[in-house]
């Protein structure tokens, strides 16, 4: 079984909901892989009182009949109750039970009334119950529209929704073996990520090259195809869609550089994108000084590492890579890697930020930039300081001239504290290689400019 790792967060809420003596409707949704079913599994152990149901892709009949045998255990004789869902789901509910209909959408292929049946079950039978109901689903686009888009049956009667991510980086280095050193634990989570089926099903105590070739670049790979198998479930075209993330993963990240990669007029390539940002794929960033709905400078980037590594890497290059053989991580992975998780680095080291500053408080952590200036960390605090980082994760150490051109960069941010006044700045320096002894000095003579090494971020994320 899939080792499962943190989660607390969402245990706590699940079992707030189990304890509450009012009706429970729960909605967990978010893209395979990420432990859903194991996570709902691990909020029900020590209870007696409920009933799992993983659907299939089958006929409603046999739904219902596979639904009732895995309720009997908790509940003998629900085979006599009248087979329909609203009897079943309603008997069950009503005597204080636990229902989890997992693989939601499964029911809804096979029956499109199934959502219109629990409202009206929700609404007239289960107001005075404590019971609770949970959907649990991968399709996100089908989750959306079933449970919580406003033309939803179910719209506004779920009582928590649970919309479950990657697992950060501290909780993801539980699976990493005890003898990663910090850069070894930044180059894993920055190429696999944060998905509990990824790390859980590679063998991490080989090497990192020896890893990727086995479970991505080679053909029998554990992952080799699995970006192209979790697209193709979510996207009936998906042609488009990978180009467009293609494109993303090679670095053309603003919508007209988008448009012109893939050969999509401008105007259309939006329906595209917001399509995968709903689907937890893409995210929108913005300068930190700009509101999202209104900024003009949005850029795009990859949010799961490991789908940005097929993109960039792995897909329309298959053939390269078997011709190559062995040779193929050192010839064209290696030299590119450390360019390609800096990215990740940048992600990390914002994660890091409020636990290397513990003396403030931050409101907002991102990246800011405008024309030729551009910084990697911008944090904006409470307490009227503006904490600006650069970040450097190259064989070489950070040299004075990336302290220069940060303050330099940083003048053009337009910022006001809340309480007004004149805005502190304070500096941070990120580096994989250290720093030169120029920087070193810089650091040790001035108050407000500080180093972090891999050990530092990587101990307060």
């Amino acid at each position: 079984m899939e080792r499962f790792v943190d989660r607390e967060s969402e245990l706590s809420r699940l079992r707030a909901c189990y304890a509450s003596d009012s009706p429970e409707m729960i909605v967990i949704f978010g893209r395979r892989r990420l432990g859903k079913t194991q996570l709902v599994q691990h909020s029900l152990t020590q209870r007696d009182d409920a009933v799992v149901y993983q659907a299939t892709q089958t006929t409603p009949q046999v739904q219902l009949d596979e639904f009732v045998d895995a309720a009997s255990d908790s509940f003998p004789g629900i085979e006599h109750i009248k087979q329909n869902w609203e009897s079943l789901l309603g008997y069950l509910v009503e005597q204080g039970g636990i229902v989890v209909l997992d693989e939601f959408p499964y029911l809804i292929d096979a029956d499109k009334s199934i959502p219109s049946v629990i409202q009206r079950l929700w609404d007239q039978r289960l107001q005075n119950t404590s019971g609770t109901l949970i959907l649990v689903g991968s399709s996100i686009s089908m989750m959306e529209e079933a449970t919580l888009l406003g033309n939803s049956p179910l719209y506004g009667r779920f009582t928590e929704k649970i919309d479950l991510r990657q697992l950060g980086f501290a909780a993801a280095q539980e699976f990493f073996p005890e003898s990663y050193t910090p850069e070894d634990r930044i180059f894993a989570w920055g190429v696999f990520g944060g998905v509990p089926y990824y790390l859980d099903g590679i063998d991490l105590e080989h090497d990192l090259g020896t890893v990727i070739s086995d479970s991505l670049l080679s053909q029998q790979g554990y992952l080799h195809n699995e970006p192209e198998y979790v697209l193709r479930t979510e996207l009936t075209e998906p042609n488009r869609y990978f180009a467009i993330l293609k494109a993303i993963a090679a670095g053309n990240t603003t919508s007209n550089e988008i448009a012109q990669m893939v050969g999509i007029d401008g105007k259309q390539i939006s329906t595209y994108t917001q399509k995968l940002e709903r689907l937890r794929l893409i995210e929108r960033e913005v300068p930190l000084t700009e509101e999202k709905a209104r900024s003009r400078r949005g850029r795009y980037r990859i949010l799961d590492p490991l789908f940005r590594f097929w993109f960039r890497f792995v897909y329309g290059n298959e053939d390269r890579y078997e011709r190559l053989g062995d040779e193929a991580y050192e010839a064209v992975i290696e030299p590119e890697l450390p360019d390609f998780v800096s990215s990740q680095f940048e992600v990390l080291c914002q994660d890091a930020l409020p636990g290397l500053y513990p003396d403030k408080t931050f409101l907002d952590i991102g990246r800011w930039w405008y024309k030729e200036h551009e910084v990697d960390i911008v944090g904006f605090t409470t307490e009227g300081t503006m904490v600006v980082g650069e970040c450097k994760f190259t064989n070489a150490p950070l040299d004075y001239s990336a302290l220069a051109s940060l303050e330099e960069h940083t003048e053009e941010i337009r910022w006001t504290p809340d309480s007004g006044g004149e805005v502190d700045k304070e500096y941070a320096l990120f580096t994989r290689s250290g720093a030169t002894q120029t920087v070193r000095k810089a650091v040790a003579k001035r108050d407000d400019v500080r180093l972090f090494g891999l050990t530092d971020i990587t101990n307060n994320v």
